[in-house]
């Protein structure tokens, strides 16, 4: 049909112009790097890095990988389908290149979480179930972040009107996403209004999530567990930004990462480009610049933290994901594992 090749094109050209434009950017803050700071001190905290602290900073990324398989896990032990570890952590690689790769506000990899998960033998609706409690933990607990980070910037008297108009956008969004998943699950079979028919990502979430069992959705402990899982990311996530400056040799305080961390994520979360490129990595070198270290310190800590959390899981994220398309994910003999 003409609705399903006509699209195409654009869809590509578009994606090729957020491609270019990150890169753009990520070219222009190096320049930026090149021009106003000193190049070979750059080099030179690159060259001296400390090791103690890199393999810190890949030990908190691997955390990472368990906490969201974690988060899965609890959903599943409640549904009385409990999975092993193992090949939901091999998911949470997955769905973190989909996530990444395709922007949609983190919304990338969650129906591949669900065909992965009913991969491994779980029945759909506890897989929904689990797609449906990540992501409402993972915005309960972002948005809690976002307005701790506002709180630690006004301490610090770094607070602007646009941090605080971009916190307030991103609760906005926040809010949203989980309102609409919960919204099209009490809708259940019913139809959508012509306008939301016409939004492809409103009709899969609503095939998606109409089969989540509403007893787990309900369960206000195990959404906390969830949220702690989520919760414990975040602050992995910034603990390695805070283990590469240390790396560098800036004495900077976790709270200073902590900031610049979900600022950035903030920025990627409510723009368009793909991986976050060039977004993620201007926001957080400024942010770190604002709240006081220097500027190629600040450059060279996000690009070890962005190796650490973006490029070197790329690849096996990528192979995950080609296996995944293709079939090829998880056998179903991993039914008969339970995780304790």
């Amino acid at each position: 049909m003409s609705s399903s090749t006509e699209p195409a094109e654009p869809s590509r050209g578009s994606r090729w112009r957020q491609w270019f434009f990150g890169v753009v950017m990520v070219a222009a803050l190096a320049g930026a790097v090149w021009h106003f700071g000193e190049i070979q001190r750059f080099a030179l905290l690159v060259r001296q890095a400390k090791p103690i602290w890199l393999m810190l900073a890949i030990a908190l990324q691997l955390s990472t990988y368990v906490s969201v398989a974690s988060g899965w896990a609890a959903v599943l032990v409640a549904a009385d389908t409990p999975k092993r570890l193992r090949p939901l952590v091999r998911i949470a690689v997955t769905k973190l290149f989909a996530d990444q790769a395709i922007p949609s506000a983190g919304m990338g990899g969650n129906v591949l979480l669900v065909d992965q998960l009913r991969a491994l033998g779980v029945p759909r609706g506890a897989a929904v179930a689990a797609l449906l409690l990540s992501m409402i933990g993972f915005y309960a607990v972002y948005a809690l972040f976002a307005c701790s980070m506002l709180v630690l910037l006004w301490l610090h008297d770094r607070a602007t009107p646009l941090m605080a108009g971009l916190v307030t956008m991103f609760l906005m969004v926040a809010l949203a996403i989980p309102s609409l998943a919960l919204w099209l699950r009490s809708r259940g079979s019913a139809p959508l209004p012509p306008r939301l028919e016409r939004i492809s990502l409103v009709r899969s979430l609503l095939d998606t999530v109409s089969q989540a069992p509403g007893k787990l959705l309900r369960d206000r402990r195990l959404l906390m567990r969830v949220a702690t899982f989520n919760g414990l990311i975040f602050l992995a996530d910034a603990g390695t930004l805070f283990a590469c400056l240390h790396a560098l040799g800036q004495h900077t305080a976790f709270d200073t990462a902590f900031i610049a961390l979900i600022m950035a994520s903030i920025v990627v979360t409510l723009g368009p480009i793909p991986m976050g490129l060039g977004t993620f990595e201007a926001s957080a070198t400024a942010t770190l610049h604002l709240l006081g270290v220097p500027v190629e310190a600040a450059f060279a800590g996000t690009i070890l933290l962005r190796v650490f959390t973006l490029w070197l899981p790329l690849v096996p994220g990528m192979v995950m994901m080609r296996k995944a398309i293709s079939g090829q994910g998880p056998a179903p003999r991993s039914d008969r594992l339970r995780h304790g």
